[in-house]
Parts: C-alpha cells; sequence; structure tokens
C-alpha cells in the first residue's frame, strides 16, 4: 500500500443549459472521438466546489482568493481591535502581506468618472490591493492580523517595522503554514515567491458529454408591461445558446499529498487523519452536489447525477473517459444517453483494470433509477450520506494505520 488516491467518476444528465460559455457566449465544447461534445471546464466545477464547502465546513477551515486582500486582513485585525481605524490599519497590513507573499501591493487605479480633485468630492478611499489574486486561509489571516497588530503597537514606520529579518521572516512563515482546506486540495500559486506556493491534492477534469452534441439558439422576446393595445411588438428581442448532455466528470484525489498540506492545520487533540477526514468527505458531498451557475436563472438546469462511482486506489489514479471514446447514442438500447453511458462505463472499467492490473482496493456506486443498473456490479452500492461517511472512515483508516 504505496499511495492512496481516490478516483470520483459521474455521470450527470443536464437539461437545456449554458452551463460554462465561451467568449461568443456558447457553451464551451471539445472534440473527442472525433465529434463535438458539450465541455464544462475545470475551472467552473472547482469553483462551485468551493462554494459548496460553505454550507460543509465551518469558516475557520475556508481560505479567501482575493485581490483584495488588505481589506480582508484589516477586518481581521480590527475585529481584534476595534479602536483601529481603516486608515490606520491598511499601510501596515499592505507592508506585511507583501513581505509575506511577495506580491506587489498598491493603491487600486481610480475608475473612470469617480469624483477627484480641484473642488470636486473627493471619493471613497480605496484599501491597496495586490496585482494578482491572493489566496490565504482563515488560519494564515489571523497569524498576519496578529503581527499587525504587533507592528501598529510598536509605532514605528511600516516600511522600517518590516525591514526587521525575524519579522519578515515570520510574515513568510505566517503565510506558508495552517492551509485551509480549499488551499490544501486546489492549490495556490504566488508568482513572486515559489516557496510558499501549494501543489494542489485534487486534479478535476473537463466533464465532457459522452455523445455528439449540436448547439442551439433560442429566439425570445419581451414585452413592454406599459405598452398599450396600439403598440405592439416586442420591447426586447435577443438569442441564448445552450445544449443538454449527458455528462462524464471524474476528478482525482492524492489523500497523501492532502495530509501533508494539511499537516499545519492540525488542532490540539486531533488525531492525525481527521482534517483530511473531513476534507475528503467535503470535497466527495461538494463535487458530487455542486453545480456551475452560468445561465441557471435562463435553464433552471439544477439537476443532480444519475450515476456516481468512487474508488479507492493504492497507485496512481484512472480515468474512464475512454468508454466514451465512441460517443453513445440513445439507438443503441432505445432507452436514452445515460442507459447507453452506464452500459459502456459498466463494460470498460473492468477491461481496463484487468488489462491493466489495477484493480481498486474498493469501490463504491451510488446510481438512481433502472437506467444505471449495469453499474450494479461495480462496487458496494450506498446512498449519499453512507458514501460520504464510509470513503472519509476508509481514508481516516488507511493513513491511522500508515501512521
Amino acid at each position: 500500500m504505496n499511495r492512496t488516491i481516490l478516483d470520483v467518476h459521474i455521470l450527470q444528465t443536464v437539461p437545456p443549459s449554458n452551463l460554462n460559455r465561451d467568449d461568443t457566449g456558447a457553451p464551451k465544447s471539445a472534440v473527442y472521438g472525433g465529434v463535438r461534445r458539450s465541455r464544462v471546464s475545470s475551472q467552473a466545477w472547482k469553483k462551485s466546489t468551493r462554494q459548496a464547502f460553505g454550507t460543509l465546513l465551518d469558516p475557520s477551515e475556508l481560505g479567501v482568493r482575493t485581490k483584495k486582500v488588505v481589506e480582508a486582513l484589516a477586518e481581521r485585525v480590527m475585529g481584534h481591535e476595534p479602536s483601529l481605524t481603516e486608515e490606520q490599519v491598511w499601510p501596515m497590513a499592505a507592508e506585511i502581506l507583501a513581505a509575506a507573499t511577495g506580491a506587489k501591493i498598491e493603491a487600486p487605479t481610480r475608475n473612470p468618472g469617480s469624483k477627484g480633485e480641484k473642488g470636486e468630492e473627493a471619493a471613497d478611499a480605496q484599501a491597496p490591493q495586490s496585482s494578482y489574486l491572493l489566496f490565504l486561509s482563515a488560519h494564515q489571516l489571523d497569524g498576519l492580523a496578529g503581527l499587525v497588530i504587533e507592528g501598529i503597537g510598536a509605532k514605528t514606520d511600516p516600511k522600517i517595522f518590516i525591514k526587521d529579518k525575524e519579522v519578515r521572516a515570520k510574515a513568510k512563515q505566517l503565510a506558508a503554514g495552517r492551509h485551509s482546506v480549499d488551499i490544501a486540495l486546489f492549490g495556490r500559486m504566488v508568482a513572486d515567491t515559489a516557496d510558499i506556493n501549494v501543489d494542489a491534492a485534487a486534479q478535476v477534469a473537463h466533464a465532457l458529454s459522452v455523445h455528439a452534441v449540436d448547439v442551439e439558439s433560442d429566439y425570445f422576446t419581451a414585452v413592454d408591461d406599459r405598452n398599450s393595445s396600439a403598440e405592439p411588438g416586442a420591447g426586447m428581442i435577443g438569442t441564448v445558446d445552450f445544449n443538454s448532455a449527458t455528462l462524464y466528470r471524474y476528478a482525482a484525489l492524492d489523500v497523501d499529498l492532502l495530509a501533508r498540506n494539511l499537516d499545519a492545520g492540525l488542532l490540539d487533540g486531533e488525531r492525525a487523519g481527521e482534517p483530511v477526514r473531513r476534507a475528503v468527505e467535503a470535497f466527495i458531498e461538494g463535487f458530487t452536489l455542486s453545480m456551475p451557475t452560468g445561465k441557471s436563472n435562463t435553464f433552471g438546469n439544477h439537476t443532480l447525477p444519475d450515476a456516481v462511482i468512487v474508488k479507492l486506489r493504492s497507485a496512481r489514479p484512472v480515468s474512464f473517459v475512454g468508454a466514451f471514446e465512441q460517443p453513445v447514442t440513445e439507438a443503441e438500447t432505445g432507452n436514452g444517453n445515460v442507459r447507453a453511458a452506464c452500459e459502456a462505463l459498466a463494460s470498460h472499467i473492468p477491461a481496463v483494470e484487468t488489462a491493466f492490473g489495477a484493480t481498486a482496493d474498493r469501490t463504491w456506486v451510488l446510481r438512481v433509477g433502472q437506467h444505471t443498473e449495469a453499474l450494479a456490479p461495480l462496487g458496494e452500492e450506498v446512498g449519499l450520506r453512507s458514501l460520504v461517511t464510509e470513503v472519509g472512515e476508509a481514508v481516516a483508516g488507511r493513513l491511522g494505520k500508515r501512521g
């Protein structure tokens, strides 16, 4: 047992929708197996999964990714020291963040049309911002807030305070430890200070339809409510592109890397596998239930997966997208794309695992309805709650034995 890897395979049917748009406003697509497929980018589904964590984990286990990092840090500082004002906190916070991350922190460019000098009312002051998005955990922000308070208490110029080598080292140390679950899972890249980068423990593939798709266009009109019968016609006319698809979604989770990323976040008295278990359970549930929100008000495409397969492995991750290199068609079964996709997957998985000696240590199958019956022999049949709990316990148990 060299490694602990989780593979998550999901079949999900989405009705007319536009989950993830390209630069023309049409649903994203890709050619696979010689035909055009519907595609939802990995970034879109990772964002939706991160948003789902808000209801699955305590805020102390999460982070924030923003350019407005000085503003976020200042809120923490003033939460501890309510007597301080933003103007007192911003300069020190900016210097400490720059030292911690290496990022350029400066006042944002004034928006065109904002009020300025020479008799005009001054625009509201804005906190300095980083030149790119910075991802910091709640614990890291709390630690840096304490350093800001220390600096303000020293009653010295922020640039002088941060020149102290011990202060700079402490700032970087605070930004490098106690990673949040979302940082540990999805990683962090800081362009200016590579030594505080975090390698992502989770990999998410672009979701692809298991069949060929055509983009369709909806022509719509809107009527002006105040028009009289003497004013016929629409108040607005437009079009919106959409498609519908049965998607194959895949994610791989390197549990060993996740554990290393979370090592600095252990609380006193917690057993080694506990933070990892919580992170794994949140990822399984969040990735399963999340849905990108593109055009959701227009199409209301709030479906749940038709099937979820989770595999626990001791070697490398394995995607089974090859089951759909030859696109499935409804004509193969006469019962829709879901049944055809399940039969293709049920045939492909054991063939691959047998040929390469890549059988999983344990497999769980969550499925809905008769169309997914072909997947039943692949593993233990469970509901969502059992799936989340059992996968978490299995991972924690393996990590505990290894320790």
